[in-house]
């Protein structure tokens, strides 16, 4: 039976750690035996029965803490020893790459453990463990030890091209997985049969509900019955001061706000067009999720929204922080969107769970995959030892 260990950056999981919670059951089935862990060892609620949780420090997130990941590394090779393959789900976890060769920083780390009295037996030398790192945003600085790693792995091609550029490695696409059929919510509003344009995601900048507010009114002046609502919150702070902007002019422009909702997938069954206004988006998958239920999109026109969202077949594209050309959008959606339905399904299907556990597969096992556009890869190789590079 073939060991996994997954490496998270949270305790709390988001889309990166939701991905390969979803995944894991049926890599279970597969015959993997999987562990996971993250900066405190906590398992997540719903997270399967069948993975074991342990504890491993990543450095501490944030610019400029990854130093601290080196008091990680003894720990890490001596768990990393267990398994066949070593997934760093992200970029923080990646710190941890050079731990398992035998250059100066890992070599002097695990010097350092013993002369504390903390040393774990795991040697100095190269460990024997295949390799993953999944990049999950989109980064302007590729550190050159992850050129080591036997595989990399993208949510998207916008994410993956500056890697593959960076270090002159392939880097396989796997997508994020979406539920086809989500279970039915309610609604927090009271459908009315009126149509329904939704923002649904995090209450900060870099996502654009203000260009949806600042919109609403054009969309009403060709369609008058159209609803307008804003769902979320600002979940990680990021920015108060834009969150408030955006419950004052939604009040202004009468648009209803409504907080984060749970089961947003099943949410989008009753929503007639999303509309994802980011300037920056890795992949985007709350419009996959939307495409799923056959509900057609406007997005930004940037990073991997343009590889989920098909301009002119599942939604339109349009230039970010361009309200006129979102509202056109939103309209061109609201008259078309019926004939839109089942290619917007279809296109769904290439982020099924299964279709991207396989892709995941793929990589833990070296074998050639199909990336979500259809191309096939070739078997990533087996590469040296991590050193430190950039570390």
């Amino acid at each position: 039976m073939p060991s996994l260990l997954v490496v998270h950056a949270v305790d709390q999981p988001g889309g990166a750690e939701l991905a390969l919670l979803r995944a894991a059951p049926l890599l279970i089935d597969r015959g993997w035996r999987i562990t996971m862990t993250g900066p405190t060892g906590r398992r997540p609620p719903g997270a399967h029965d069948g993975i074991v949780w342990r504890q491993q420090a990543v450095g501490g997130l944030g610019r400029g803490r990854g130093a601290a990941a080196l008091l990680a590394y003894g720990a890490f090779r001596a768990l990393a020893a267990q398994h066949d393959v070593a997934y760093l789900n992200g970029t923080v976890p990646a710190r941890l790459l050079p731990a398992l060769g035998d250059g100066v920083l890992a070599g002097a780390a695990l010097r350092g453990l013993r002369a504390r009295g903390r040393g774990d037996g795991a040697g100095t030398g190269p460990v024997d463990v295949r390799t993953v790192v999944h990049v999950h945003d989109m980064v302007d600085r590729v550190p050159r030890f992850w050129g080591a790693a036997d595989a990399l792995l993208a949510d998207s091609q916008a994410c993956a091209a500056p890697v593959a550029a960076a270090l002159r490695r392939e880097v396989a696409v796997t997508g994020c997985p979406v539920d086809l059929d989500p279970p039915h919510v309610a609604p927090p509003w009271t459908p009315d049969g009126r149509p329904i344009v939704a923002f649904v995601g995090r209450i900060e900048p870099r996502k654009g509900p203000l260009d949806l507010i600042t919109a609403a009114e054009a969309v009403r002046v060709a369609v008058p019955n159209a609803r307008v609502v804003v769902v979320g919150d600002d979940t990680y702070d990021a920015d108060p001061r834009y969150a408030r902007q955006v419950d004052r002019r939604a009040d202004v422009a009468r648009v209803e706000r409504w907080p984060w909702q749970a089961g947003g997938p099943g949410l989008l069954r009753h929503v007639d067009v999303l509309v994802v206004p980011s300037d920056r988006e890795p992949f985007g998958t709350i419009a996959a999720e939307a495409l799923a239920v056959g509900v057609p999109v406007v997005a930004g026109a940037v990073d991997g929204l343009v590889e989920v969202v098909r301009d002119g077949v599942t939604g339109r594209l349009v230039p970010p922080h361009d309200p006129l050309s979102l509202a056109h959008g939103i309209i061109w959606a609201l008259q078309n969107g019926p004939l839109l339905r089942e290619e917007c399904r279809d296109a769904a299907r290439r982020w099924s769970l299964e279709a991207v556990t396989d892709r995941i597969e793929a990589a833990l096992r070296g074998v050639a995959t199909i990336s979500p556009s259809g191309r096939g890869t070739a078997p990533p190789a087996r590469h040296a030892a991590a050193g430190e590079g950039d570390a």
